[in-house]
C-alpha cells in the first residue's frame, strides 16, 4: 500500500527564517490566595496592645497598619492603613474595662477588612466578653449569642480565644472556635515558684481537681455562700410573679418548691499548715475569694495563692486584695491590668503570648491544633 504524504507549501523568503513569537503569560487569577498574614492590633488604647506586641515578636512579624481612634462624639472609627488583599489577618483584641468600646472597635475592623477583601479574619480574644451572660436570666436575652453572630455577620471567620466561661458558648459561633487552656501556664508557675504546695482548693471544684490531678496534690472544697455567686432567682422558674387574688385552674395544683437556704461558708478538708491555691478561670469581684481566704487562715492555712486565668479585677478589687489574707493573685496577660498592679503588689502576671503565636502560626500554615490541646481532657 503506498504510503500517503502530507505535502507543505514551499517557505517564502520572508518567513524562511522568522522566528515565532512567544505568547504572552496569562494574567493572574481574580481569586489567586497569597501566602502572606498580617496581624493588627483593634485596641485605641495603648496599654491593651501590649499582648499584640509580645505576639508579634515571637512570630517575627510587625504590626499591620491602622488607626483606631474615638471621635468626639464617641463613635469610633477605624482605618486601614496597608494592603490586605488575599491574606490571613489576625485581629488581636484585648478587653479593657471599657468592654462595649472594644466590641465596637473589633467589630468595625473586622468589617473595614472584609471589605478590603482579605481571604480570612481569625479574631484573637483572648478574654471573650460577655462570656457570664450565656444563660436565659428571666426575661433578658442570652448576650453571648448575640455577640457571636454580631462578629460573623462583620467578617470574622475563625476565633481563638482562652478558658471561656463556658465552653458550651462554642456552639453560639457559626464558625471554628479554638479554647485554648491557660492552665499549662499556672501549673508551671506553680511548681516553679509555690514551694511545698500541699492543697489546692477552689470556687470552681471541677477546675481545682484538673489542678491536684496534674500535681499529685491533695483537694479540699469550699463549700457555702461563697461558692455560689449566681442568684437561683434569675433562672426564670419564678416568672411570672406570684399575683394576689390570682385565677387557678381548679384541679391544677402544683407541688410546693421549698426554698433554697445556703449554708455558711465553710472548708470541707484538712488545711491547717499547708498552703492553699484557690482555681477559678475569672478574678472579677473578689469579695468571696476574700471570705474564702478568711475561712481559710481560721482553719490554719499557712499561705494562701488565687490563681485565674482572666484578671478583670473590677471596681475595689485591687484594695480589697491588699487588705484581705491572700498572699498572692496570679492571673495571666489576657485582659491588661497594670494599673490594678500598682495599686496592690500582691498581683503577679503570667505571660500567654507563646501559646497565642503558635496558635496563630499553625492557622496560617494549615497545621494541626491538637499540640497546643496535648494532655487535656473533656473536664478541663
Amino acid at each position: 500500500m503506498p504510503k500517503k504524504l502530507l505535502l507543505l507549501p514551499p517557505l517564502s523568503a520572508s518567513s524562511a527564517f522568522r522566528v515565532p513569537r512567544a505568547r504572552p503569560a496569562p494574567p493572574p487569577a481574580m481569586n489567586a490566595a497569597r501566602t502572606g498574614y498580617r496581624v493588627f492590633s483593634a485596641n485605641s488604647t495603648a496599654a491593651c496592645t501590649e499582648l499584640a506586641k509580645r505576639i508579634t515578636e515571637r512570630l517575627g512579624a510587625e504590626l499591620g497598619k491602622s488607626v483606631v481612634y474615638q471621635e468626639t462624639n464617641g463613635e469610633t472609627r477605624v482605618e486601614i492603613k496597608e494592603s490586605v488583599r488575599g491574606q490571613d489577618i489576625f485581629i488581636i483584641q484585648t478587653i479593657p474595662r471599657d468592654v462595649n468600646t472594644a466590641v465596637m472597635e473589633l467589630l468595625i475592623m473586622a468589617y473595614a477588612l472584609k471589605t478590603a477583601c482579605a481571604r480570612n479574619i481569625i479574631g484573637v480574644i483572648p478574654y471573650f466578653p460577655y462570656s457570664k451572660q450565656s444563660k436565659m436570666r428571666k426575661r433578658g436575652s442570652i448576650v453571648c449569642k448575640l455577640l457571636a453572630s454580631m462578629l460573623a455577620k462583620a467578617g470574622l471567620t475563625h476565633i481563638i480565644t482562652m478558658d471561656l466561661h463556658q465552653k458550651e458558648i462554642q456552639g453560639f459561633f457559626s464558625f471554628p472556635v479554638d479554647n485554648l487552656r491557660a492552665s499549662p501556664f499556672l501549673l508551671q508557675y506553680i511548681q516553679e515558684e509555690v514551694r511545698n504546695h500541699h492543697f489546692t482548693i477552689s470556687l470552681c471544684p471541677s477546675r481545682a481537681q484538673s489542678y491536684a490531678e496534674r500535681l499529685r496534690l491533695g483537694l479540699a472544697v469550699i463549700h457555702g455562700e461563697a461558692q455560689c455567686t449566681e442568684l437561683d432567682m434569675d433562672d426564670g422558674r419564678h416568672s411570672p410573679p406570684m399575683v394576689k387574688n390570682a385565677t387557678v385552674h381548679p384541679g391544677l395544683e402544683l407541688p410546693l418548691m421549698m426554698a433554697k437556704e445556703k449554708p455558711p461558708i465553710t472548708v470541707v478538708g484538712d488545711v491547717g499548715g499547708r498552703i492553699a491555691i484557690i482555681v477559678d478561670d475569672i478574678i472579677d469581684d473578689v469579695e468571696s475569694f476574700v471570705a474564702a481566704a478568711e475561712i481559710l487562715k481560721e482553719r490554719g492555712a499557712y499561705k494562701i495563692y488565687v490563681m485565674a486565668t482572666h484578671g478583670i479585677l473590677s471596681a475595689e478589687a485591687p484594695r480589697l486584695i491588699e487588705e484581705s489574707s491572700v498572699d498572692e493573685v496570679v492571673v495571666t496577660n489576657t485582659v491588661p491590668h497594670e494599673v490594678q498592679k500598682l495599686q496592690c503588689p500582691k498581683i503577679k502576671t503570667v505571660d500567654i503570648s507563646l501559646i497565642l503565636s503558635e496558635a496563630i502560626r499553625r492557622i496560617h500554615n494549615g497545621e494541626s491544633m491538637a499540640y497546643l490541646f496535648r494532655n487535656i481532657t473533656v473536664d478541663d
